[in-house]
């Protein structure tokens, strides 16, 4: 394994190293799975679920023959906690009060909700973009570089950003999150998400596109997936796993009055509970990846799935 320091930050005097850890083969012609979490320092969950499955690994690859010989042919990446400072600080966004996951250089064409799509009128203001036409966030960069040099240099990736905060479900969100527009690789996600409903029989996970949700300016995976599209080598799939921390609350509505209690499970054992509910579904995506040409559509399947995916997700 390599542990891979991508820059380092300022939080209230402290300084924070925002840190990659590298498993599996190195070579440009395997698949790859990159694991992501924390981006926003309120969720700390994310950034839990992450380092879980990489402690998972770890110990598992003392004694793990299966999984010994998976890593020979595929690439792991995790990045635990992308914004530290903000976790520090107990902050959405990082220490210079910019949304990382606002902060893409993408602007929507279509109507996004106030404020919550991303606004550039204050740092004093949730979910803030940073100055219009200034360089990325140095969070929001290490993780663009990590992607392109470990993921999009590779013929199959599969991302799973860890996030907290929406609703009574389990969602997974893949692009595009500025505009209504269907992906390029629509078939070759429906086909992941049929692999998902035949293969993790009552899984728990809403697959969906994050427009049909709301919409947004600066999306680090539209950001990372455009990136993608004009590399024609390289198949990218990127999912934000929204853990719904509502249910969360529902069930201990003393979270309310914690803004660390919104976001994340704060009684231990349903924390415990998070962790161990997602750790097969990570396992599973490795699976995924490292299969994927098993399943990846071709030809007449991939028009089958590009026409189910419009049924199941654009009522079209």
């Amino acid at each position: 394994m390599e542990r891979r320091v991508l820059c380092e930050v300022d939080a209230a005097g402290e300084r924070f190293e925002v840190q990659a850890f590298l498993l599996g083969s190195d070579r440009s012609d395997v698949p790859a799975v990159g694991i992501f979490g924390g981006v926003h320092g309120l969720e700390r969950i994310g950034a839990q679920v992450s380092i879980a499955y990489l402690r998972s690994i770890v110990t598992r690859l003392q004694w793990d023959t299966t999984l010994q010989r998976q890593l020979e042919t595929l690439r792991l990446v995790f990045l635990p906690i992308v914004n530290p400072g903000g976790m520090w600080l107990g902050t959405r966004a990082n220490p210079r009060g910019v949304d990382l996951m606002r902060n893409a250089p993408v602007d929507s064409q279509e109507r996004v909700p106030w404020l919550l799509g991303g606004q550039r009128v204050s740092a004093t203001l949730p979910w803030y973009r940073g100055i219009e036409g200034a360089p990325m966030e140095a969070e929001s960069q290490a993780l663009c570089a990590l992607v392109e040099s470990e993921l999009l240099s590779r013929p199959f990736s599969i991302a799973l950003d860890c996030h907290s905060g929406f609703g009574l479900s389990d969602r997974l969100w893949f692009p595009y999150a500025h505009t209504p527009e269907p992906m390029a690789h629509l078939p070759e996600m429906h086909a992941l998400g049929e692999l998902i409903d035949l293969s993790l029989l009552h899984h728990p996970y809403v697959l969906e596109p994050q427009s049909g949700q709301y919409m947004a300016h600066g999306d680090l995976w539209d950001h990372l997936y455009r990136t993608a599209c004009a590399r024609p080598e390289t198949l990218f799939l990127p999912l934000t796993l929204e853990m719904g921390s509502w249910l969360w609350v529902k069930k201990n509505p003393r979270q309310l009055f914690s803004r660390h209690g919104i976001f994340n499970p704060v009684i231990a054992h349903r924390q415990q509970r998070v962790l161990r509910r997602h750790m097969w579904w990570m396992d599973f995506i490795t699976r995924a990846a490292s299969s994927h040409a098993q399943w990846v559509p071709v030809d007449e399947a991939r028009r089958r799935h590009h026409a189910q995916a419009l049924a199941r997700w654009y009522d079209a």
